[in-house]
């Protein structure tokens, strides 16, 4: 596989995003909620992970006083487990702490097992459980943060 390339998202990335999206969730962000977020939303940073000039995985996160929040990451069915997710989230980290942001938090549905693996590997830690945080099926959230996000590499 190519090494994948990550760089802000563009509204080009746009259709693409959105298929991804609809791959990877059960209550999927619509085209409008991305564009406005790279648009008009100055708290927010997206980023795509290309291979072959092809959205292969993207996230996000929303900047609020000295915290960052992730609002969304998906990588393709098909380049899962090669490090993707891996990287497009340490890119997230770097610019949140660039930014002046001391920690970072996100939420994560309780069986996603692969996610919840990935996140404590980059120092996350439980934080607490949001019941029934999931409309599509009452799954309870994870709530998870990372305390240091200076110390990722």
């Amino acid at each position: 596989m190519m090494e994948p390339v990550i760089l802000p998202m563009k509204i080009e990335d746009l259709d693409e995003v959105r298929q991804l999206e609809e791959q990877c969730f059960s209550l999927p962000w619509s085209r409008e909620s991305f564009r406005m977020e790279i648009e008009q939303n100055k708290c927010a940073r997206y980023y795509v992970a290309k291979v072959n000039n092809h959205v292969v995985g993207y996230d996000g996160m929303w900047l609020v006083l000295n915290e960052a929040h992730i609002t969304n990451i998906a990588v393709h069915i098909n380049y899962r487990r090669q490090g993707i997710g891996r990287k497009i989230m340490k890119v997230l980290i770097l610019e949140a702490f660039r930014l002046g942001m001391e920690r970072m938090t996100l939420e994560v549905r309780v069986s996603n097992n692969a996610a919840i693996s990935l996140y404590k590997s980059l120092g996350f830690e439980e934080g607490g459980i949001r019941k029934k945080y999931y409309s599509d099926n009452n799954e309870d959230a994870l709530i998870m943060w990372n305390f240091d996000i200076g110390r990722i590499q």
